[in-house]
């Protein structure tokens, strides 16, 4: 059983409101999630699109587990997309799982669970079952400790089938910023790819069990020939940076 924890000792976050946007915070001087009301599984912040940026490599995951559910952006968009992966959300704040429905996260299924839980604890025991890894597990303005330790990364690579891949957002501007790079590549022998973010504060970090796989010459050529169109209008050119950053790496 996951551990969980009392919910007062959980920051509760809160929902703003626009005509076109509602938004999750712990605090004013972060937003945690974005949603558009017109289309609530679109990928509103762009460090969502390069995270989602994992299907040049794995196109067709079977299963995906989250760290980390905030308003839902990257579950919502998988389950749409993805309609043959198995998801698991691991959320250890019950308040952010309380909102759910103000997010339209989908309803727990046979494709889909949200489950109250320490991340952490999830990855020190469970087996080799998911083909992607997402973690974006920030409370208030910062990660978690127990989500940024070597232990914490040997789990996640634990936790990945044998060619399985860990997505990562971390903040450039945090001080320990360089200390979570080098533990990452350290777990996974240096197989990492690391993309920021145009003019802004996030890096997503691509950490590979196994070799990083090589794409083709072209992003046409690297472009998923399963995913729907409107999902590859929305990541062509954050897809497009991860492949001009895969290439600049030597083979």
């Amino acid at each position: 059983m996951l551990q969980v924890s009392p919910p007062r000792l959980h920051v509760k976050p809160y929902v703003a409101s626009s005509a076109r946007t509602k938004s999750l915070h712990f605090s004013s001087l972060a937003v945690q999630s974005t949603m558009s009301r017109a289309d609530p599984q679109a990928l509103v912040l762009s460090y969502t699109r390069t995270m989602m940026g994992f299907v040049l490599f794995k196109p067709a995951p079977t299963c995906i587990v989250s760290v980390g559910l905030g308003g839902g952006s990257l579950p919502k968009f998988c389950h749409r997309y993805l309609p043959h992966t198995r998801q698991l959300v691991l959320e250890i704040n019950p308040h952010v799982i309380a909102l759910r429905d103000e997010f339209q996260v989908p309803p727990d299924g046979e494709r889909f669970e949200v489950r109250e839980g320490d991340g952490a604890f999830y990855v020190r025991h469970a087996s080799a079952s998911a083909d992607v890894l997402l973690l974006d597990g920030y409370q208030s303005l910062e990660m978690p400790a127990q989500l940024c330790s070597e232990r914490f990364y040997q789990g996640c690579r634990d936790t990945l089938n044998h060619d399985g891949i860990l997505v990562a957002n971390l903040h450039v501007h945090h001080p320990d910023y360089p200390l979570y790079i080098e533990r990452m590549a350290h777990v996974f022998d240096q197989s990492v790819l690391l993309v920021r973010e145009p003019g802004g504060t996030n890096c997503t970090v691509f950490a590979f069990k196994g070799v990083m796989p090589t794409l083709p010459l072209t992003i046409q050529a690297a472009r998923p020939p399963d995913l729907d169109p409107k999902a590859w209008k929305q990541l062509a050119l954050a897809c497009e940076r991860i492949h001009r950053a895969r290439r600049q790496l030597k083979t």
